[in-house]
């Protein structure tokens, strides 16, 4: 076994372990009563899945982006939230009771749109929709359910091993970090001196922006959860549709792989912003 196959594999166990994690984390009853909202789930959506890819394509068509980090910023653009945006809820002060929702919607959208819109807005990617679902439907969306499902059915269970799963996941990010850069650590030194870092920061900023102050009659708090949302990118979903695309450039996988501290820092920013906003807003 060769140590791409190796790679794949680390891969693998680290998206099904941060997905069955972020499962196994949701509040059924808190998760219930914001599905109920449609505004809310609309809004996640539309901030995914037109306002997001449109805002990232209209970056790669202003910023002199080489066109595999085009490539990886559209990409990057399908799949909003991370495993650790309900901690980013937190230090934001914002309403915990949407987190779980907004990761079961987020996560069903990726799963959906992303094969969709994948052919359309990345020219020149030899891929098919339901090459890039299936992988999506098998790696994401499953092990997302069973963990809700043990959550729903088995609560005291799901606590038991939900701190142990959630330790796996971290784990192989680690792996898979230090692997990714033994494999990838030319292409990621010569994407510092390109416009990539500035063209993610550039996105991310500009949709927790607008996100956070494009009301919708939503609460603040509701705008701050919906904000860190969309500035934090579903790194293990986006691994999955990577590795489902037909020899990609490596210059893609680096774009990918950079939006996991940008999107942390930016998200922390955010997250310390909004706090001082919900402070001012309680006293």
């Amino acid at each position: 076994m060769d140590i791409e196959s190796i790679y794949k594999i680390v891969v693998m166990i680290f998206t099904v372990s941060n997905l069955a994690a972020m499962g196994l984390e949701i509040n059924k009853d808190e998760a219930i009563v914001t599905l109920k909202n449609p505004r809310f789930v609309m809004l996640i959506l539309v901030w995914g899945w037109i306002v997001g890819p449109a805002l990232a394509w209209g970056i790669t068509q202003i910023i002199p982006l080489s066109a595999p980090h085009a490539a990886g910023l559209l990409l990057i653009s399908l799949a909003p939230t991370a495993p650790f945006f309900p901690l980013m809820v937190t230090k934001a002060r914002g309403d915990m009771s949407a987190a779980g929702a907004f990761i079961l919607v987020a996560t069903i959208g990726t799963v959906i749109f992303l094969p969709l819109l994948v052919p359309f807005l990345i020219k020149g990617l030899t891929v098919s929709i339901w090459g890039l679902a299936k992988p999506l439907l098998i790696m994401v969306l499953l092990p997302l359910i069973v963990g809700f499902i043990i959550k729903v059915k088995k609560e005291a269970f799901a606590n038991k091993i939900g701190p142990i799963v959630k330790k796996i996941g971290t784990l192989f990010l680690l792996i898979t970090a230090v692997m990714t850069f033994w494999l990838y650590w030319e292409e990621m030194l010569s994407a510092i001196g390109s416009y990539a870092v500035g063209a993610q920061v550039l996105f991310l900023g500009i949709i927790t922006f607008l996100a956070y102050k494009i009301p919708f009659g939503l609460k603040k708090t509701q705008r701050s959860g919906m904000a860190l949302g969309m500035c934090t990118r579903n790194i293990a979903a986006v691994f999955v549709a990577y590795f489902s695309i037909v020899n990609p450039d490596p210059g893609v996988f680096v774009m990918i792989v950079l939006v996991v501290p940008i999107a942390l820092i930016v998200a922390l920013i955010a997250a310390r912003i909004f706090a001082k906003d919900a402070k001012t807003l309680s006293e």
